[in-house]
């Protein structure tokens, strides 16, 4: 007793919230609706066909494999919903649907709940099952042909464009004006091509706290200075340079990763020089792979590596208690001893 009131010792964690895992998926569904309803506009009525195959295979698979492995099912936490939603948007909208099914399926099961399910996953599912998907099926994922936006009104052929990081600096290749990569008219995977869309969805979540904007920056930042020196190498102009960069920004599924994957609870670290060190290492890798890889996009690739590396990162970055003996101290008392 301390001044009339009792000291309660109990297991951690000590300070509670009304924030539930389910209201976090539902702020994550909510921001994700921008770039869902720009990618109807652009790609069709389609778009909500491959949806509601990746969300509907997603929570099938994870109520099935809760089911068989006899554990408490999940699926009303709407993961399941957030990851099958975040691969539809990872997926061309003329992808044949057993391909996004199977996706679904390898991002729930393989990915997610063969390691424990949620929370305990190495790595991103959606972002994981992309690169499956991409590896195992490369001509529905990769080719140089992709579906030109607003297509399906009319105004253009059903496949008549490739994606801008794959005709930037072709002679001769047109290519989207800036303005036109910012509202997401142009070529690339459902969610990924229209940016404003998902800035508006990025800053919702950083406005209710459900990511920090530590990644986004670190990530977004890094990427974007490599980018600014290889263009001005490139074009030895400050202005091309800067033109270079902002295609780069807006390109493949750098805004659709920096905000909505990398971001992910279970696969990034938790201290806020972890954040930094994790977005800086996407921002890198990326730049790298656009650069001197042979293929166009490097986001899936670079962040799936940085998930790896994330137990590594929390090592070198978690603080130390206060008062723990340096290392130098200890192995000095021992000699002594």
């Amino acid at each position: 007793m301390v001044n009339g009131k009792k000291l309660v010792v109990s297991a951690s964690p000590h300070l509670r919230t009304k924030t539930t895992t389910t209201k976090i998926m539902l702020d994550v569904i909510i921001a994700l609706i921008p770039a869902l309803v720009a990618s109807v506009i652009f790609f069709g009525p389609k778009t909500l066909l491959v949806t509601a195959v990746t969300v509907a295979t997603a929570v099938l698979s994870e109520y099935i494999a809760r089911k068989v492995m006899k554990r408490h099912n999940t699926i009303g936490d709407l993961s399941a919903v957030v990851t099958g939603l975040i691969l539809a948007l990872n997926l061309p909208v003329n992808v044949p649907l057993w391909i996004a099914a199977i996706g679904s399926v390898v991002a729930i099961i393989v990915v997610k709940q063969f390691f424990g399910g949620i929370g305990q996953n190495f790595a991103n599912p959606a972002i994981t099952a992309r690169i499956v998907l991409l590896l195992s099926f490369a001509t529905h994922m990769s080719g140089s042909e992709w579906v030109a936006p607003l297509s399906w009104l009319g105004k253009a052929d059903a496949v008549t464009t490739a994606t801008p990081l794959a005709l930037y600096g072709k002679e001769g290749a047109v290519i989207p004006t800036l303005f036109d990569m910012f509202i997401g008219n142009r070529a690339g995977s459902l969610g990924e091509t229209c940016t404003v869309a998902l800035l508006i969805g990025g800053i919702y979540l950083i406005a209710r706290k459900v990511i920090s904007f530590k990644i986004p920056v670190a990530y977004l930042g890094s990427f974007a200075l490599i980018m600014l020196i290889a263009g001005f190498v490139k074009e030895d102009s400050v202005g091309a340079a800067l033109e270079y960069t902002a295609y780069q920004l807006m390109s493949g599924g750098l805004m659709l990763g920096a905000f909505f994957m990398a971001t992910d609870y279970s696969t990034s670290p938790i201290n806020t020089d972890g954040k930094y060190i994790f977005g800086v290492g996407c921002g890198i890798i990326t730049a790298l792979i656009r650069l001197f890889g042979s293929l166009p996009e490097g986001v899936s690739f670079a962040i799936l590596i940085m998930n790896l590396l994330v137990p590594h990162i929390e090592k070198i970055t978690t603080p130390k208690p206060f008062g723990t003996p340096k290392k130098e101290k200890k192995a000095k008392e021992a000699d002594a001893k």
